[in-house]
């Protein structure tokens, strides 16, 4: 079989090549810049639990030196304090770091990688499909031709890929636009992020306005200011002033010491691609959406479409067509954005103003700061990720389902289970290996070695079950699971994504969830040319 040729050598597909070879299946990053990445201090991204973990699990790396995460979140409305949270093991802070250290971490990755090729100075100028797979020509300094069993599009917004496939990209432009800036300073609340709403101070000549503070290691801050529609060009001088404006509101009148690191502009479109897969080719992260008003972050999403991709194409490599499980990535990944880009859409006006549902719906201080804090921390439907409980992968509802503190289709919890050379290990540590997670939530193992209960109670049954899977799947204990009743058995996809949950041993059941979350049996289709290969 053919690489995945991946286009674009950002986060996201940088990520989704790392996570290919995870699965054992080896891609072409063809990246048309030099493999350097520009440092800007201004340019961050927060990362919720689950993608931070992503990244950092393909990176192979932490961010504790290069990024932070907050101990706290406050928001204030004039003068008053509207909201506090304190995060900690019930409310998980976000990861907030520079993009630049995010994408060196994983390029650093890639280069230790075999099965990775990556190819500088490479821009995409044709791709043809065949039945047997594809071919993609790059112009540059070292322009060629590649073959590829598939091809997906991870070059942004201006995205070459979308453009030679002629898929629109209907939406908004310029939905909000922020005047950001990166300065080293102390601020009188260390560690915490904060937004302020309805500024008390005068800024720039007008009162009120929005901004964000956010702090990064080393001393550093991230401010973004909502500028108004149609405002003025932001010059050097007018960034400034808000700077000093808003450090002197902060500390009490006084303007403290700062150093300015760097500025800029950043303007949020939110745009949906209409088709996210053509034949082999496919469309992730920013080539296929755009969002990022209210405080979300188009990261993660990207992130994300690279997770939920990764493993169906592994499956394909592997196995053969798997057409009903490759319709799913954008069956299930286009519905996820969509709600989200539709929850900005409905709450914007509410909290920007400007008519619209605020004509209908008064709304309150409180009520709006609760629909920004869940854009920014990544909760509720701005922020949460999303579920796949709508999926063509879904099985059907059986009597011996039982209800767990996890929807099905939703990511599950991240907790500690034995693996099966007996050592304990975190569940988010055995994902996206391209195998299929059977748990089996058994109160007591825990403390005791693996060989005084592997072959006792129902684990042999199990063990039998799992084995006779129409895919690889990897059996493993935990001692409890949030809302779990004793001897539940918990089937979870290679993205972390729960299937389902049985009460007690169904091999049958299981089998059957398992074939529909697979998208049913591999084909060896005359019409794809691509038959079953086992690596």
């Amino acid at each position: 079989m053919d690489p995945v040729i991946v286009v674009g050598a950002g986060p996201v597909g940088l990520t989704l090549s790392l996570s290919l070879a995870r699965q054992g299946v080896p891609s072409v990053v063809l990246d048309e810049g030099p493999g350097k990445d520009e440092q800007r201090p201004a340019r961050t991204v927060v990362l919720r639990e689950d993608t931070a973990a992503l990244v950092e699990r393909l990176a192979g790396t932490t961010f504790d030196a290069t990024g932070t995460r907050w101990t706290g979140w406050r928001s204030l409305r004039r003068k008053q304090v509207m909201r506090e949270l304190t995060f900690g093991e019930q409310l998980p802070s976000p990861l907030h770091v520079a993009q630049h250290e995010v994408t060196g971490a994983l390029r650093k990755a890639v280069a230790g990688e075999r099965l990775i090729k990556l190819a500088v100075n490479s821009r995409l100028d044709a791709v043809e499909q065949e039945a047997a797979g594809l071919t993609a020509h790059t112009r540059g300094p070292q322009g060629t031709w590649w073959r590829g069993s598939f091809l997906v599009g991870c070059d942004g917004p201006r995205s070459t890929v979308r453009k030679l496939l002629d898929i629109r990209f209907p939406g908004r432009t310029a939905v909000e636009r922020h005047a950001v800036a990166a300065l080293r300073t102390e601020l009188p609340w260390p560690g915490e992020a904060l937004l302020h709403r309805s500024l008390p101070w005068r800024t720039s000549g007008a009162s009120g306005g929005e901004v964000v503070g956010r702090p990064l290691a080393g001393g550093v801050w991230r401010l973004d200011w909502l500028l108004p529609p149609r405002s003025e060009l932001v010059t050097p001088d007018i960034l400034v002033t808000r700077v000093r404006e808003t450090l002197a509101g902060w500390s009490g009148g006084a303007t403290p010491p700062y150093e300015l690191l760097d500025t800029g502009v950043h303007t949020v479109h939110h745009r949906l691609a209409r088709r996210w897969r053509v034949g082999r080719v496919f469309l992730a992260g920013d080539a296929a959406h755009l969002l990022g008003a209210l405080g979300t972050q188009g990261l993660d999403e990207g992130l994300r479409d690279a997770d939920n991709l990764a493993w169906k194409l592994a499956a394909a490599w592997h196995e053969g067509p798997r057409e009903a499980l490759l319709d799913s990535y954008q069956a299930e990944r286009r519905a996820v954005v969509a709600g989200r880009l539709r929850a900005a859409d409905q709450a914007l006006p509410i909290l920007r103003g400007g008519g619209g549902l605020r004509s209908y719906v008064a709304g309150s201080a409180r009520g709006h700061d609760a629909l920004l804090t869940d854009g920014h921390l990544g909760q509720g439907a701005l922020g949460a990720p999303g579920s796949y409980a709508d999926s063509p992968l879904a099985p059907e509802p059986v009597e011996s389902e039982v209800a767990v503190g996890t929807p099905p289709g939703a990511p599950v919890e991240d907790v500690r289970v034995t693996a099966p050379d007996g050592s304990f290990v975190q569940l988010r540590e055995r994902l996206g290996l391209g195998h299929l997670l059977v748990v089996l939530i058994a109160p007591g193992t825990g403390v005791w070695e693996r060989r005084h209960w592997v072959g006792a109670g129902v684990m042999p049954r199990l063990a039998a079950a799992v084995t006779a899977l129409p895919h690889e799947a990897e059996l493993l204990v935990a001692e409890s699971y949030p809302g779990a009743p004793a001897h539940s058995v918990l089937l979870i996809r290679p993205d972390g994504h729960l299937v389902t949950a049985f009460s007690g041993v169904r091999p049958d059941d299981l089998r059957a969830a398992a074939e529909t979350a697979l998208g049913g049996p591999a084909e060896n289709d005359a019409k794809t040319g691509t038959a079953t290969t086992s690596h």
